[in-house]
């Protein structure tokens, strides 16, 4: 996946069907059941894979009369690239300003703070 490349929200929704399913990929019928409500058309479900296939983040194979469609792009790699573009576009590239923005936004209780620090200790 090429750093420039991002998925719009609905983009997002065919990748997190995508991600939901086995790691063989599925058909669009597949696809389709995991698609929250309301439901796309089939012909807009296609169109949008085919503009994952261009943008990189989806191939397929010939399977019967349809394709089988596989995730190029993993979720944990696409997270990885859009929360590096989120830092750096919002926050400067540090991350101490991100997590600061977080820490004063959410509601975090006693066992949040906790569990972030226990993480960063590991580090």
């Amino acid at each position: 996946m090429k750093e420039s490349k991002q998925l719009t929200k609905a983009e997002t929704q065919v990748m997190q069907a995508l991600w939901s399913l086995p790691a063989e990929g599925a058909l669009s019928a597949e696809i389709m059941e995991r698609m929250p409500e309301p439901k796309p058309a089939l012909t807009t479900l296609l169109t949008f894979l085919k503009i994952l296939k261009d943008k990189g983040f989806v191939t397929s194979q010939k399977e019967g009369r349809g394709q089988r469609f596989h995730a190029e792009v993993s979720r944990e790699a696409y997270t990885r690239t859009y929360m590096k573009e989120v830092k750096q576009t919002f926050f400067g590239g540090s991350f101490t300003s991100l997590v600061s923005f977080f820490a004063k936004e959410e509601q975090l209780t006693d066992a949040d703070i906790s569990e972030i620090l226990r993480i960063i200790e590991k580090k």
